[in-house]
């Protein structure tokens, strides 16, 4: 399981999947969105017998997800560069994914898998496009009201967004809203805690992503401030170039307006749109209920009865859709929503205020808890200090110092002593000869006495 935790960029294991989105966006969609990522999540899936055994790694799974949803969501607020905000929530999300496999609803981690790769690809190449028709910028403080100038990633992007954050219908509705369903008729002693998580994990998820949606897509036009603002920014190595080519690109387009992208970029969005909304309707029951997978998962379902009691309460799609509309998941998606929009285009003082009065969360947030300040000086420094360990003292203190610069300057030593006996001069071996002759004849007259 720590093999997936590194796979699936679960908590701690988690940091190299943001920096990963310094790559190129389609590579971000497809790799770190839908299939290298989630290859963890598939193991621990396919290996449910040996973990059905152990209530204990089950319980370690949920913690870890339960950890990774709901506190990779809450760095996902606070970031400006456009990918790395889809990045944070796709960490929270595979840790929604890692919440299912603990609470032994493997089928639901798998679904659920399957409907966030359609709509966060979807919004990668929705983040992607608008970088394009923003001449590469990718801080979302210098957007503002793209939507006029490029309908179609507009129109796209908003339908991804409403799959994350699970809208009723929607795909990743029917597969977020069975994770928690799942969590809650969970036995495990986790599984408190784990509930908790994912559900407050909603409202943060709906906030993050109405905040870029509304800093992106609405609001007033931030472009021409873009040229100066990247310098020193540390979130972005690659921006100063983009800042210079701005100035390069403005003669083309007269005022530096975006502009929407040509078909070869809208149209893989439209067809990511589509499963978006439609697959997790015409999925859920053959990938939960029916037959689908029933041969790669097995589940202990005395032990572990989470996913059957799920089963006894759901009535099909249509009926879990209208009842969605009437739990907690929903009323937290809508308020987070509303939040995001009250305060990033109502009333922009609001989180202004926030950033004054939460300094200290904020700093912790911005240096993302600080895990690659403990990677690089504790876990790094300690790893060479090892090395260096044992590269001085073991290599050249133990095995060349003592085992074989040792061994031979022995051997030289008593080669040196047996040497002074070994002269080659006649009168040298007949004085030993006689030596020794005497030597035998006191010890036997001693023996005779």
């Amino acid at each position: 399981f720590i093999g997936a935790m590194g796979k699936s960029a679960q908590f701690p294991l988690h940091v190299w999947l943001p920096d990963s989105m310094e790559g190129p966006t389609p590579i971000s969609a497809l790799i770190h969105a839908a299939t290298m990522v989630t290859a963890g999540i598939f193991m621990v899936a396919r290996m449910s017998p040996i973990y059905e055994l152990s209530d204990t790694a089950l319980n370690f799974i949920l913690v870890i997800g339960s950890i990774t949803a709901l506190f990779m969501g809450f760095l996902g607020i606070i970031q400006n560069d456009i990918k790395r905000v889809i990045a944070y929530s796709t960490l929270s999300q595979l840790g929604y994914m890692t919440v299912a496999l603990g609470a032994s609803a493997y089928s639901v981690a798998v679904f659920h898998l399957m409907t966030h790769a359609f709509f966060k690809a979807l919004l990668f190449l929705g983040a992607g496009s608008v970088i394009m028709g923003l001449h590469h910028n990718q801080d979302i403080r210098w957007m503002g009201n793209v939507r006029k100038y490029m309908p179609i990633t507009w129109i796209t992007f908003v339908l991804g967004t409403l799959a994350l954050i699970g809208t009723p219908l929607f795909s990743g509705f029917y597969s977020k809203d069975s994770i928690i369903e799942a969590v809650h008729f969970s036995h495990l002693p986790a599984a408190g805690f784990a509930h908790f998580a994912v559900l407050a994990g909603v409202f943060v998820t709906s906030f993050y992503s109405f905040r870029l949606y509304f800093l992106v897509f609405h609001g007033q036009e931030r472009y021409e401030q873009n040229p100066d603002a990247h310098h020193g920014h540390h979130d972005d190595h690659h921006d100063d170039h983009a800042a210079h080519d701005d100035h390069g690109h403005h003669g083309h387009h007269g005022d530096g307006k975006p502009h929407e992208s040509p078909w070869v970029v809208t149209l893989p969005l439209v067809l990511l749109a589509i499963p978006s909304v439609l697959i997790g309707y015409f999925t859920i029951e053959p990938m939960l209920f029916g037959d689908f997978l029933k041969d790669a998962i097995t589940i202990d379902a005395v032990k572990h009865p989470s996913l059957a009691e799920f089963a006894a309460e759901f009535h099909g799609p249509l009926a879990m859709a209208q009842h969605g509309l009437t739990t907690p998941p929903f009323w937290l998606a809508l308020a987070g929503a509303v939040s995001a929009w009250y305060m990033y285009l109502v009333n922009p003082a609001v989180p202004a205020f926030f950033a004054r009065v939460l300094r200290p969360l904020i700093v912790i947030l911005e240096n993302k808890y600080f895990m690659d300040w403990i990677n690089e000086n504790i876990l790094a420094k300690a790893a060479r200090g090892l090395g260096l360990g044992l590269w001085k003292g073991g290599d050249r203190g133990i095995i060349e110092g003592a085992v074989v610069n040792l061994s031979w300057k022995i051997v030289g030593a008593v080669a040196g002593l047996v040497r002074r006996f070994q002269t080659g001069y006649l009168y040298t071996y007949a004085f030993w000869m006689i030596a020794g002759v005497l030597a035998f004849m006191i010890y036997f007259v001693q023996l005779a006495k």
